[in-house]
């Protein structure tokens, strides 16, 4: 027997992960997201899917992001019937991704001259159809077919899976792999289980500081940014950036190593999501973070912290002097009040932007890193004359050098005859790929959009 692994997304792109899994009885997605950035498809996205929607017996979401999971209800609204599975944190969150992103691609399908991705009553059908699960339990989602999570550490809730037929033969999917070690969620878990792993790729050509490194960093540039009196600009996803912003905030405030200055956390999306941090803190983060928050109660509250959740609360942050600090998304800038603010405070030399994330090829937040003198944001031109400081290792995914260690911890066993680099830039999947091969002496692979690969225990082969 063997498994039919098919690449419909995050093959030679860092979003729009989707991946078909099939069996000799069963059908298994992988994750169904949105493309995003400059190499974003419109056909792709707002077309039909490439496979058979109603033949798909169950989907599996590695984690809420949008690139993973922002094409669900547009799934569900094509016929999809199946169950949904995913861990509770990511229902949460996925659910408050998902409700959010309905008016914004309403706004981007009007533009585009098509249909809308879906409506909030696909929202509604697609919860309908969800079931929870928990880490380290094996379960039959579809026929002939079991699932089984770990932890990545990447944000709370996230997964790899391993699908694995009635023979044996497995395949391991990591979604996204996270920056450990994290000061909230546990390092990454291996898969050494599994007879070809797709693994992502990100930072595969990269490294980040280490973490002791970026927090001394942050906190100088914080002190640097405050001192030169003007407004300091966050642009951070709501999901994991904006909690660990609050988190090394908190801490460097109670510490008194900056001076108290009011700070804003203006994403209705960022707030509740941090709520749903709180809920889930003390069963999903790491031993050391779960004593902290018994301790503190919180670990992103502080006195001077304000969270905005009417556009009329926002409006009110105007009124306040220099200096300040303002975290909104959206976090590669295309969207959301930050881009708002952008625009009132960019063209002030006063001004401090912290670039902190990842920024994708085409959007507003790579051309600024890249020093363009002037950038579009909500549609016109805005001069850019503040400070841009971009501060590397913040990022939840993991470097160059970490995604080696896990693809070694992955070929430990002698049992995975493959790792397909995807879910990256091309010359990062390249990278990783040739590093796989040289340092590791495994097999590596980088797929391409529509390949489809049969993988057996006793050999792996395109179609």
């Amino acid at each position: 027997m063997s498994l039919r692994l098919s690449f419909y997304g995050g093959a030679g792109k860092v979003t729009g992960s989707n991946f078909l899994i099939e069996g000799a009885r069963g059908r298994i997605l992988v994750d169904c997201g949105i493309e995003q950035g400059a190499d974003f498809c419109a056909a792709d996205m707002y077309g039909p899917f490439p496979y058979d929607v109603k033949a798909i017996d169950a989907l599996v979401l590695t984690h809420a992001h949008l690139d993973h999971v922002g094409r669900v209800p547009k799934l569900v609204r094509s016929g999809f019937r199946g169950r949904i599975f995913m861990t509770p944190p990511t229902k949460d969150i996925a659910e408050l991704i998902l409700r959010d992103s309905v008016s914004i691609l309403r706004q981007d399908a009007k533009r585009r001259g098509a249909e809308p991705l879906y409506e909030e009553r696909d929202v509604d059908a697609t919860f309908a159809l969800i079931e929870t699960l928990e880490y380290h339990t094996e379960k039959e989602i579809a026929p002939g077919l079991t699932v089984y999570l770990r932890g990545t550490g990447h944000i709370l809730g996230s997964s790899s899976v391993r699908i694995k037929d009635e023979d044996g033969t497995a395949i391991a999917l990591t979604g996204d792999i996270g920056n450990s070690p994290s000061p909230l969620l546990p390092d990454w878990e291996p898969v050494p289980d599994a007879d070809a792993l797709v693994m992502e790729s990100v930072y595969g050509d990269r490294l980040h500081p280490p973490h002791r490194e970026r927090v001394a960093l942050l906190r100088d540039t914080l002190k640097r940014a405050i001192g030169k009196g003007g407004a300091v600009l966050i642009p951070a996803f709501s999901l994991e950036r904006t909690q660990l912003m609050l988190y090394e905030l908190s801490n460097f405030f109670a510490a008194g190593e900056l001076p108290k200055v009011p700070v804003f956390l203006d994403s209705p999306l960022a707030i509740r999501v941090t709520e749903v941090y709180e809920k889930w803190g003390p069963t999903y983060f790491k031993n050391a973070a779960e004593e902290e928050m018994k301790r503190e109660k919180s670990l992103f509250e502080f006195p001077f912290l304000t969270k905005t959740f009417s556009s009329a609360q926002s409006r009110e942050i105007e009124k306040t002097q220099n200096p300040k600090i303002i975290i909104a998304g959206a976090g590669m800038s295309h969207g959301g009040r930050i881009g708002l603010w952008e625009a009132k405070y960019l063209p002030d030399p006063s001004t401090t932007l912290l670039i902190v994330g990842y920024q994708a090829p085409g959007s507003p937040g790579r051309r600024m890193a890249e020093g363009a003198s002037s950038v579009r944001l909500n549609g016109r031109a805005v001069r850019l004359r503040a400070k841009v400081e971009i501060l590397e290792g913040w990022s939840a995914h993991a470097d160059r050098d970490e995604l080696l260690k896990f693809a070694e911890t992955a070929l430990s066993e002698k049992r995975t005859k493959v790792i397909f680099t995807a879910i990256g830039e091309p010359s990062a999947e390249r990278f990783l790929a040739q590093r796989i091969h040289d340092y590791l002496g495994g097999r590596a692979v980088v797929p391409e959009a529509g390949e489809v690969w049969d993988i057996a225990k006793d050999s792996v082969k395109k179609v």
